[in-house]
């Protein structure tokens, strides 16, 4: 039974106070409609995400409280600014941390990390309409699921699986288009 990696970027951050550290940055008024659009449609979708291990950082938790109240978050350090080593790192270290290993992680944070991961994820023969629509961009508030072809999560490295959802919160909302 393959794996599911469901990746869910931060909702779009607020700017405004440029002396709050990027850290402590929340969201803006699109970044809070986004979320919420994009947290129902991740309910709507009906998918079990047995684990969820996101980025500590303000904007990510402000986009689970407002969008995924209900779902329980494990904060982990190691997702602020991740590279794809260290988020394979995380989805390994926690899945072999539970008493069953999950079938489906969730995980948040931020680009370019995110976007990477899905990039050395798909491998070329996988890739389709939906990976070449990503690679224009993964922009805030973006969820992508990435079916992986592995057994365990420790399997978890490059080109071992395939985009199977894309979807951004301009897509649901056409009023949180860039220039909206």
């Amino acid at each position: 039974m393959p794996k599911l990696l469901g990746i869910l970027r931060h909702a779009k951050s607020d700017w405004s106070d440029g002396a709050t550290r990027d850290f402590d940055r929340g969201l803006n008024d699109r970044g809070r409609r986004g979320a919420e659009v994009i947290g129902d449609h991740i309910r709507e979708d009906g998918q079990a995400w047995q684990k969820v291990v996101a980025s500590p950082a303000e904007r990510v938790k402000a986009t689970f409280e407002t969008g995924l109240p209900e779902v329980q978050v494990t904060y982990d350090d190691r997702l602020y600014l991740a590279s794809p080593d260290t988020i394979f790192d995380v989805v390994q270290d926690h899945a072999s941390q539970s008493d069953e290993e999950p079938n489906a992680i969730l995980i948040s944070g931020h680009n370019p990390g995110l976007y990477e991961t899905i990039l050395e994820l798909v491998s070329p023969a996988q890739e389709n309409d939906l990976f070449k629509e990503l690679l224009i961009k993964f922009p805030t508030g973006s969820f992508a699921i990435v079916e992986c072809e592995i057994d365990s999560w420790s399997e978890l490295k490059k080109f071992t699986g395939k985009l199977v959802h894309f979807t951004r919160p301009r897509d649901l909302d056409p009023s949180l288009a860039p220039g909206s």
